[in-house]
């Protein structure tokens, strides 16, 4: 691992440097070109791309199809919606945390131990990366990593893992105390500390819900993000004319070699959105067809993909549609039935006054009145089966996470934290094939770790292997 991350540092700083003029002092010898030459600022950009390209590319469209959010419908995506996959999927995403992340923000924290900004958010990248690694993989190197002693790192508990990224989301949030300044380099929020610090509060509330820490997730989200325009988001800025390069990452793979691949046709969740549907989750104070258009997947692309994966549609990397219903089920969870339902219907407030809709779908039909207790008694709209009121509100508030979590980690995330003895509330999509008893609960490990690192495990241990965390 060490020589592969020094390696792509090297390359970063010749590519930096040909951005920067090597046309000044031409007569030095370019050789002695240095990583400390580099302004640090210039390697949060790459950071914070090939965060994005973990948060929102392969493997989050894979969690969807395992999920019941997506269905793959031909060639790559078909076997892997059987459950059929192979180390080499994981590669890119391992790549992006352990190349194009850990190296690239430490090396800013070395160069610039003065800078609040800096520190701030270069420790909430750091463990946004690593948090989703131990959620994705399990047990995997971390306290060994970007060592120039330690050619191969060792792996570390999943848990362990999570706790060590919470910790540095805690000195993160301590750093991003002021209010920032323009940051250029900053293609999520500019530089706006503010921003930064609600972001890092989701993710320790995201990392304790995973852990199951409902009383400390909730305490974390109250300080999250408070609205959508405080979203951590992939925002495409690319030139509409071309086909390709800097679009919404699923609208480009079914304008390129994907189409036909994968889509929403078929899927659990279209299911759950559609009026026509018997799995429809509307009733006297719900109607979700807006949502449900604005939310299918059309798996041939082209301009019917107006919506969620419309070419230049953010992509949500941590949201406040997380944040909000991590208040509404870790404070039901933790406080009580009347915490939850207040925060579940300060959300339905928000979907209700257009929230999660672009403006092509917003004059379509869509309502979210309040609910009230009686609702979630026995024989009310949300509780037709007669279970208790408490596990009735919980059961609609992780069917609301499971919809607005779409494209998203969150989905996967929460089916297998309820796999864990909470059946009765989780959002009961099926299995995609008869071949198999169980529902996946990891991604493989990268097919280039296990060849080269000695600490490796010496075969994969398989998709349907509980990680520590859910065990």
């Amino acid at each position: 691992m060490k020589k592969t991350l020094y390696s792509f540092l090297l390359m970063t700083v010749l590519v930096l440097f040909s951005c920067q003029g090597l046309v000044e002092d031409i007569d030095q010898n370019p050789n002695d070109i240095t990583i400390e030459d580099v302004d640090p600022t210039l390697f949060l950009t790459g950071a914070l791309l090939a965060n994005t390209s973990a948060a929102n590319g392969h493997l989050n469209r894979i969690s969807g199809l395992w999920s019941g959010q997506l269905t793959g419908l031909s060639s790559l995506y078909s076997n892997i919606y059987g459950y059929s996959i192979s180390t080499a999927e994981s590669v890119a995403t391992w790549s992006r945390v352990y190349i194009g992340i850990i190296p690239n923000v430490r090396h800013m924290r070395e160069q610039l131990p003065n800078d609040a900004l800096i520190q701030g958010i270069s420790k909430t990248v750091e463990a946004q990366a690593i948090g989703l690694a131990a959620s994705l993989f399990g047990d995997v190197p971390y306290s060994e990593v970007n060592n120039e002693e330690i050619n191969d790192p060792s792996f570390d508990g999943q848990m362990s893992v999570l706790n060590a990224a919470i910790s540095l989301l805690d000195q993160a949030i301590a750093d991003l105390s002021g209010s920032g300044r323009n940051l250029n380099e900053d293609i999520y929020y500019g530089g706006d500390a503010t921003k930064w610090r609600a972001a890092a509060h989701t993710l320790k509330a995201r990392y304790l819900m995973m852990m199951r820490d409902y009383s400390g997730a909730y305490a974390a989200a109250l300080n999250g993000i408070s609205s959508s325009a405080g979203n951590m988001q992939h925002i495409p800025r690319g030139d509409a004319s071309i086909a390709s390069g800097d679009k919404n990452l699923f609208w480009e793979i079914l304008e390129g070699s994907r189409a036909g691949d994968i889509g929403s046709e078929g899927s659990y969740l279209s299911k759950l959105l559609d009026p026509m549907a018997a799995e429809y989750r509307g009733n006297a104070k719900t109607d979700e067809t807006a949502r449900g258009e604005y939310s299918f997947v059309y798996s041939t692309g082209g301009s019917d993909n107006s919506g969620i994966i419309e070419q230049f549609e953010p992509q949500n990397i941590v949201s406040f549609e997380e944040n909000h219903l991590i208040l509404a089920e870790a404070g039901a969870r933790s406080a009580g039935f009347s915490t939850g339902l207040m925060h579940l219907n300060e959300f339905r407030a928000w979907l209700n006054g257009g929230g999660r809709l672009n403006a092509n779908f917003s004059e379509m039909p869509y309502l979210y009145e309040a609910y009230d207790m009686a609702d979630f008694d026995a024989g009310g709209i949300e509780n037709a089966d007669g279970i208790s009121s408490d596990r009735a509100l919980l059961r609609e508030i992780i069917e609301e996470r499971y919809v607005s979590g779409f494209g998203e980690f969150m989905p996967f995330d929460d089916a297998r934290r309820l796999r864990k003895g909470e059946m009765d509330i989780a959002v009961p999509f099926p299995l995609n094939t008869s071949a198999v008893s169980t529902h996946p609960e990891r991604f493989p490990y990268s097919d280039d770790e296990l060849n080269s690192n000695s600490n490796a495990p010496s075969e994969d241990p398989g998709i349907f292997s509980k990680t520590e965390v859910n065990r």
